[in-house]
């Protein structure tokens, strides 16, 4: 494992450990995340995970904004479930851009799984998306990709961020059972 590898490995737990209980130092912790591993993804040519990691500082930044500022009179956002019609649209959006920058990749760079990679890519980005306006369905989603990335990792020989992508898989669950807590409590009527 490299000195970046190890370093986005802990910072990568820790932000989606803080993620799970709805902490607001999840974005910066998530900053330091994305910058290291988009030296590690240049390192082993997985481009679309490097460039994901360079959209994700726009992301983060959005998220931490949107936590802060996106709930009622500006003030912090509460979890709550996604709009059917947004999730139909962003399933369509993560397949379209999946499909497009996958042939990209393939056609154009030396690519080690660009299919692969660009489904992952495609699809974390509608999860960061959905996770900065705290819908609930954004766990789901994030296990599923979490799944996939393990396959993509062990594969490269990326072994610690393997293990860090099952870690994930586990946050993601208990990010899960927490986030569907709070959402009971908010509906819950007040006594």
């Amino acid at each position: 494992m490299s000195p970046y590898e190890a370093v986005g490995v802990s910072f990568g737990i820790v932000a989606v450990w803080l993620t799970t209980r709805q902490n607001v130092w999840c974005w910066p912790t998530g900053l330091v995340n994305v910058g290291v591993f988009t030296v590690v993804f240049y390192q082993v040519r997985l481009y679309a995970d490097m460039g994901l990691q360079v959209v994700y500082v726009g992301l983060l930044v959005y998220g931490w904004h949107r936590w802060l500022h996106g709930g009622p009179g500006h003030g912090t956002l509460a979890v709550s479930r996604a709009p059917a019609g947004a999730l139909a649209a962003l399933a369509l959006i993560g397949t379209a851009g999946a499909a497009l920058l996958g042939m990209a990749l393939h056609r154009h760079t030396d690519a080690a799984l660009p299919f692969w990679d660009s489904a992952t890519t495609s699809f974390s980005l509608v999860a960061q998306w959905m996770q900065a306006r705290k819908w609930i369905e954004t766990w789901i989603l994030w296990i599923a990709v979490d799944v996939v990335y393990v396959g993509i990792y062990l594969q490269r020989r990326l072994y610690a961020t393997a293990v860090l992508y099952a870690v994930f898989i586990a946050l993601a669950l208990v990010g899960l059972v927490e986030w569907r807590r709070s959402l009971a409590r908010a509906a819950a009527p007040s006594r």
